[in-house]
């Protein structure tokens, strides 16, 4: 019978002819063992026709329908190697007949077919019962004469929304796609390569995992049929409009709900998100657990505590929970592992004058600080008084920078700080593509953004999916930057900003842009109990989320300092593949620039963060390096200090790879101590303490050739630039900036496996001063963060470099340059 459906395989089969009457029962007639003989070898027939099982696929999803007016044996298709995944009512049948979709492995179709074999030559055996003999019926009966038709299943036989709302052929559309739970990740890696774009939320539930995708028919056929990982489709229907739709009385019961399913932490070992802005309600029933009346606070004693302009509040909501528009909708618990703090920074009338902003900030920190504790500072608001600033330090950042060096404020301890890229004026955007608007300087990232030391936040979007009848269409496409976001279009010599980007929701198209419900957040509302939930976005909703992330990244491991944290979680950002459609086809070191002003190193993923698995390894290292000095022979000429490392590289194993290609990701992080002198503004080498640079050896390269290579590039020059020959993929232009440098290079796993020595060495800075060195030599503290992804290549790089760590004693090497 042929189905109006996407087959992955695109053929079908004939319907065995059904039976006028059952198999078995009083006796059996010639023509009832015809009709059992003719519908088995139907049947078998349709089974061989099926596509065969290849290695490279776990098994096929089948369409089985059942005779007119009979239902299917649900029990015997929901077992030996066939899961069943729906049942529903045939559409296209004048007497009722029921329609399953399965999937089958190879050993569930051999299964299958022993079952149907069984049915056409055995027989159960005879019964006698109170003297009356039963005579025995075909065996698997009330499975097999129940059939009419074995397919391969098409999308359609996955779909479980209305059948008017299956996507069009040859355009992409959006998906719900439900996963097996183990298989999300298998789902995701393959289906990426087939063209179809996953979105970063996901939905728990207990059997299934629910991810969004974009994909045309044909490329999420294929990722379907290559996974196997796929149990149910439908279209998405659920926006933050709906929510907050929604009257008082019903989101009371969403948040109930949430709240109920929500694991709290303890107070023992807990870290804290510290939200520095217009304070935070405790009303809402989804912030008074982690909210303590004693840990809000307010720069200015005199300041009230609760949030009145509702800023704060909603920072707090997506700060615990993330989008709640996909929270809501989770069925699983949820655990938190860490608690809040609230900082007044804002008054509730009036403003702070921009010139103040640094002193007030401080102020905070000193009033939040009389508890010492491990906090995740995120400020989600900017000033545009200070532009154009064009990536020079302003009094703000300068003091943010001192901040998270801990050379200012009374604790005196160094500090993790996100803060957020500023936002663009709707009122700019006209008929020019939204793009050429955000990266024009106009559009820089406002102040404090630019600071050096803190995790800068721009904002992505992945919300383009609008409800059935609207006419306005997304601005931004999915996966691409959000319209609200500002870029870096400062010269090179200034840090990389936005580090990372994160959702903030998207604009409809038209004059002005305007913002939307459907493409917009979902968080808590500092008006509760009047409203549960407010619609919230921008790139104070990206530091939100951010926040949210390394928060739980650094309760996860509370013993790595600030600035390994951030280390981890900026080096575990990627670039969309939209964002990446913006390079030519073999882009050179310099085609990422306008990358990295848009997205910096694009979104991270906590899970990469988190993760050194058996084919993707990290190593983690946290020093220190005296990066200047005076000579022992002169007293006066200044020497620098260079740390030379050993890295216990997985050299057999990747010696085995071969010519395979694997990538090297390396990232050094350190906070500088800053110079905001007005002679210092305009240099990198003149505000930075200390400017530290990694370097690698070349395949076969000897530590002594390594060394001598370095000292030749330890003195650049101000405002000389040049790329070196090495292989990397960003370059030193992109990378040798800022505080915290990243860059990868993909090579040969038998090369990489002779490059086994890399080097922390600093270049100039204002500690290289003669006259400080006489009285003191300031140490650096630094992390560095090395990943080897072997990708899709089986290999166990971790077992090999577990033993050789076990075995080596000192790595470091102390050289004088």
């Amino acid at each position: 019978m042929a189905r109006d459906l996407p087959h992955f395989v695109l053929q079908g089969i004939g319907a065995s002819r059904p039976f006028r009457s059952k198999v078995g029962g009083g006796g059996k007639s010639s023509s009832d063992v015809r009709d059992r003989a003719a519908h088995a070898q139907a049947l078998l027939g349709a089974i061989d026709a099926l596509p065969a099982v290849s290695a490279a696929s776990p098994g096929l999803y089948l369409q089985i329908e059942s005779r007119a007016g009979e239902k299917l044996k649900r029990d015997s298709l929901d077992s030996s190697g066939i899961e069943l995944l729906r049942v529903a009512r045939a559409l296209d049948s004048e007497i009722p007949s029921e329609v399953a979709t399965v999937f089958a492995t190879a050993k569930g179709i051999e299964k299958l077919r022993k079952k149907v074999e069984q049915f056409a030559t055995d027989d159960t055996p005879d019964r006698e019962k109170n003297g009356v003999v039963t005579p025995g019926r075909p065996k698997n009966a009330d499975l097999v004469q129940s059939l009419a038709m074995i397919v391969e299943a098409g999308l359609r036989a996955l779909w479980r929304g209305p059948h008017s709302k299956f996507p069009e052929n040859g355009v992409r559309a959006y998906w719900e796609i439900w996963l097996a739970p183990e298989l999300v990740e298998t789902f995701i890696s393959r289906a990426t390569q087939d063209g179809v774009v996953i979105g970063a939320d996901r939905l728990l539930f207990p059997e299934d995992t629910v991810v969004i995708g974009e994909a045309s028919r044909e490329q999420l056929a294929l990722a379907v049929r290559r996974t196997g990982a796929v149990r149910a489709l439908a279209a998405p229907s659920v926006t933050a409009a709906y929510f907050d739709e929604l009257e008082a009385v019903d989101q009371a019961d969403w948040v109930t709900d949430l709240a109920r399913r929500t694991n709290w932490p303890g107070e023992a070992d807990t870290g804290f998100l510290t939200l520095m802005d217009t304070g935070v309600s405790r009303a809402h029933p989804l912030v008074q657990p982690l909210l303590a009346p004693g840990d809000r606070h307010a720069a200015n004693p005199a300041w009230a505590l609760e949030d009145i302009k509702g800023h704060g509040t909603a920072l707090a909501g997506l700060a615990v929970f993330g989008d709640l528009t996909s929270r809501l909708q989770d069925t699983l618990p949820i655990s938190i592992n860490y608690r809040l703090e609230s900082v007044k920074i804002f008054p509730d009338a009036d403003f702070n004058p921009h010139y103040l902003l640094g002193a007030v900030t401080r102020d905070g920190v000193n009033a939040v600080e009389v508890t010492a504790r491990r906090r995740t500072f995120a400020f989600a608001t900017t000033t545009s008084d200070d532009m154009p600033h064009d990536g020079a330090p302003t009094s703000w950042s300068t003091e943010i920078d001192q901040l998270a060096a801990g050379v200012s404020g009374l604790q005196g301890n160094k500090r993790l700080i996100l803060n957020s890229a500023g936002n663009n004026d709707a009122s700019r955007f006209g008929t020019k593509h939204y793009l050429d608007v955000c990266d024009h300087a106009d559009s820089e990232l406002e102040s404090p953004a630019q600071a050096w030391n803190a995790i800068c936040v721009g904002a992505f979007t992945e919300k383009t999916f609008m409800p059935a009848g609207e006419k306005d269409t997304p601005l931004a496409p999915f996966g691409d930057l959000s319209p609200v976001s500002r870029t870096a279009s400062w010269s090179s010599q200034w840090p990389l900003k936005p580090d990372i980007v994160m959702e903030g929701g998207n604009w409809t198209s038209g004059k002005p842009p305007m913002s939307h419900s459907a493409l917009s957040l979902l968080t808590t509302s500092h008006r509760y109990p009047l409203r549960s939930f407010s619609l919230f976005g921008d790139t104070s909703a990206a530091a939100a989320l951010a926040a949210r992330q390394i928060t739980q990244l650094w309760s996860d491991y509370p013993e790595l300092w600030p600035e390994t944290i951030r280390a981890l979680y900026v080096s575990s950002a990627r670039w969309t593949n939209q964002m990446k459609s913006h390079l030519p086809t073999s882009p050179l070191k310099g085609a990422y620039a306008s990358l990295f002003r848009r997205y910096g190193f694009g979104v991270p993923d906590l899970a990469r963060a988190r993760r050194s698995a058996s084919n993707a390894l990290t190593l983690i290292v946290q020093d220190e390096i005296t990066p200047y000095g005076l000579s022992e022979a002169t007293g006066s000429d200044v020497h620098k200090e260079m740390l030379l490392f050993e890295l216990p590289w997985p050299v057999e194993e990747l010696r085995k790879l071969a010519s395979a290609r694997v990538t090297l990701r390396v990232a050094l992080s350190s906070f500088v101590a800053p110079n905001p002198s007005e002679a210092a503004r305009g240099s990198r080498y003149r505000y930075a303490s200390h400017n530290l640079r990694f370097k690698l050896n070349r395949a076969g390269e000897k530590a002594d050739q390594f060394l001598a290579r370095i000292s030749k590039l330890a003195d650049p020059v101000e405002g000389l630039t040049s790329e070196e020959d090495d292989s990397w993929n960003y370059g030193s232009v992109r990378r040798d900036v800022g505080s915290l440098h990243i860059d990868e290079l993909t090579c040969a796993a038998s090369d990489l496996a002779r490059r086994n020595l890399i080097a922390i060495h600093p270049v100039a800075g204002w500690w290289k001063n003669k006259t400080l060195l006489k009285s003191t030599l300031p140490k650096a503290r630094f992390a560095l963060v090395v990943e080897i992804d072997a990708e899709q290549t089986e290999a166990d790089l971790y077992a090999e470099v577990r033993a050789s760590v076990a075995a080596m004693g000192q790595v470091q090497t102390v050289v004088t340059i």
